[in-house]
């Protein structure tokens, strides 16, 4: 129903403290208060973001999806993992596998879950227990509220923020509004990438009405013929726009193919080399609307080499060498 962390850029990034979850946790209104600590440790020969959290108020809390075996029965020589780390690694419930922490010490878990979703929850899960060994400092970067049936968002939130103060007064969100502070992010870069987007189409607009109209002035002699056999005003300028419309058509789609690329290139290696967690999609909408201007752009371009080869002189551009 909540959630509560610190700043993007307050609290020095110091995090939160683990004894917030057992406050809020006493609150009338709330169900289940469950902090997500973040631990780091190698898997496999790869460095992995670690979930250092209470699995059971996790299951409460998180739809996990499908999960086999038990996150209760974790303690602190267990993990859980995702079914995609699952089957990178063919591990399923009941194997081991050994982690190495940044301390130096390494150590063999038993694989007690394996669940569907990670988004918040990350892709592997331990206990406090399990960490408290290799940890240099106890600290929550996001605490999850649940509350209990009955009680309104305002005053759920209200009572969390009271709790809240008393702890270095975090920041106090619903659901949506967590949401849209956690893309602002993504969102700022995209304007930025939108608006060097529409530099990019306005220099591309220039340079296609330049090939065109050089394009025109090379071709006189051969418009003029087209137009002596037959062709009218309407058609020669027809002509021409779809010429402008092809080559605009020609660099949008392969933009758009050579961006889908790399975007999917950055989400694989960007995939566990952070403790977020990220998905390639393709938003078909937004491409479509990206298809659409390019192509009505590379209409407009060629608007004025149209208009210039239609009022070509038929005689004299025949006679032009």
């Amino acid at each position: 129903d909540v959630a509560v962390s610190t700043p993007s850029f307050g609290a020095g990034g110091s995090g939160l403290s683990p004894r917030l979850a057992d406050a809020v946790q006493r609150l009338p209104e709330v169900d289940t208060a469950v902090g997500l600590g973040r631990g780091v440790a190698e898997v496999d020969g790869k460095g992995r973001a670690l979930t250092v959290t209470d699995p059971v108020a996790l299951e409460r809390t998180f739809d996990l999806g499908n999960v086999q075996g038990s996150l209760r029965d974790l303690g602190a020589n267990g993990i859980a993992i995702t079914e995609k780390e699952a089957d990178k690694q063919n591990l399923t419930t009941g194997d081991t596998t050994q982690l190495t922490f940044t301390d130096g010490q390494k150590q063999t878990f038993t694989v007690r879950a394996v669940y569907g979703q990670s988004e918040l929850a990350g892709d592997y899960v331990i206990t406090r227990d399990a960490w408290a060994p290799h940890r240099t400092q106890d600290a929550d970067t996001l605490l999850a509220v649940s509350f209990k049936d009955g009680v309104s968002a305002d005053a759920g939130k209200a009572a969390v923020e009271k709790v809240a103060v008393q702890y270095g007064n975090p920041e106090v969100q619903t659901r949506d509004e967590y949401a849209q502070s956690s893309a602002g992010g993504i969102d700022m870069m995209l304007t930025l990438v939108y608006a060097l987007l529409a530099l990019a189409v306005l220099i591309a607009l220039l340079g296609i009405a330049n090939t065109l109209t050089l394009a025109i002035h090379e071709r006189t002699r051969e418009l003029g013929l087209l137009r002596a056999v037959g062709q009218t005003r309407s058609q020669l300028r027809a002509m021409v726009r779809w010429e402008s419309v092809l080559v605009a058509a020609f660099g949008t789609v392969g933009g758009l193919a050579l961006g889908a690329f790399l975007g999917w290139v950055l989400v694989r290696a960007s995939d566990g080399a952070s403790d977020s967690t990220f998905a390639f999609a393709m938003p078909p909408l937004q491409l479509a609307v990206v298809a659409l201007v390019g192509l009505t752009a590379g209409a407009l371009a060629g608007l004025r080499p149209a208009r210039r080869a239609a009022r070509l002189d038929v005689l004299r551009a025949i006679a032009t060498e």
